[in-house]
This record gives C-alpha cells, structure tokens and sequence, in this order.
C-alpha cells in the first residue's frame, strides 16, 4: 500500500470544498490500495498571511509538505488560460520544487456545486423539501453568479419562513452541500472539470503513482 500527500492552496477559505472534488477523482484515477492524504493550505493561523501567489506556494510547501501541490484559481470573468499562466508563472517566480498543477473552475468554485440538487437540500436541513429549486438543469458554468444561484437554491430548499429564513445561515449551508456528494460524475461533462481530470491523469503517470 503506498500513501501521498497532496496540499491544495486555494483563493480563499470556501474554496476548501475542492478537497472533495479531489478526493473523488483520485479515487477513480488511483488503485484501491493508494492512501491519499489531502490537506488544504489553511494560513488563517498565521500572524501574517502570505500575499500574492507565489508567497503563497512557498508557504504552502513550507507548512504543508506534499507529494502534489493542486494551486487553484477562479476564472471569474477572465479566460481559463489567462489564470492558468498566472498559476504557471506563480510556480516559477516561486521556484517550487514540488509537482503542481493548476485547477481552474469556471466561473467559480460554486459551480461545481451546482449539479447535486439532493445534497443542497441536505445542507440546507430539509432533505424532503419539494420546492422546485432555481438551478438549470445544466451548463452550470454559464451562469454569471454561480455563487448567488448557489445561495438562493439553499434559501429555497430549506423552505423556512420569514424570520426564521433570516437567520438560517446560507453561508455555512454552503459549505456542507460538498460532505453529502457522493458522485461527482456530471462535472465530467463540464470542459474545465474534465480538462481537471485529464491534468491530474497526466501528472499521476508522470509520478509513477
């Protein structure tokens, strides 16, 4: 049985949510008997965090050691390929030593969120809710505010009203809708999920793993 560590550094604290999507597509890629040791690249603990990318990679491989360092990035309203050069050049005014790739969602994380609309009413505590929610059935990294779908959908799914709707905490059910996914399979047919799958793929042959 072998074991790797992999530290993902990512633009900010939701965004932690991907270890999820990692683990998943390790899980496909790697043999049964493979131990994957996931960790996020968490500075909050630091007097000072470390500011711009690059900073941020060298902390990351300082504080975190890995076999696989995942950099991740958001699109937002830029091209993929302007972020992944950004990542590209990161890693190199860093001069990290560690294997890396780059992981671009598009728009942004909460898009790969998107498609489970089960486990967004298990995060929003109202697992037999019907109420249609306002997600497409698709496409899910067209929309403009993947972000605010995302925390609409959670509004609606938890069917609470008024005062009690106020103080349900969106934020925090967010963060829960990754834990109840069990299969990631749609986001294949995202391009930037499978474009994710094949670059994982590439590395891992490359490291013999």
């Amino acid at each position: 049985m072998s074991s790797w560590r992999l530290t993902l550094v990512t633009d900010g604290p939701f965004d932690r949510v991907l270890l999820r999507h990692i683990s998943w597509l390790m899980g496909r890629l790697l043999p049964a008997t493979t131990v994957v040791q996931p960790q996020c690249a968490d500075f909050r603990a630091l007097p000072v965090a470390p500011k711009g990318l690059g900073e941020k990679i060298l902390r990351a491989v300082e504080l975190f050691p890995c076999d696989l360092l995942i950099v991740h990035r958001d699109s937002e309203t830029s091209s993929p390929d302007i972020r992944f050069e950004e990542i590209r050049q990161a890693l190199l005014a860093a001069g990290c030593q560690v294997a890396a790739i780059g992981v671009v969602p598009v728009r942004m994380t909460e898009a790969w969120l998107l498609f489970d609309q089960q486990a967004i009413r298990l995060a929003a505590g109202n697992p037999n809710g019907s109420n249609p929610l306002p997600i497409p059935a698709a496409h899910w990294d067209e929309l403009p505010d993947p972000k605010q779908v995302l925390f609409e959908a959670l509004r609606v799914a938890s069917g609470l009203p008024g005062r009690r709707l106020k103080k349900f905490s969106v934020s925090a059910a967010a963060h829960r809708v990754p834990e109840y996914i069990q299969d990631f399979t749609p986001l294949l047919n995202l391009p930037a999920f499978a474009q994710f799958e094949g670059d994982l793929q590439r590395i891992l042959r490359e490291l013999e793993w």
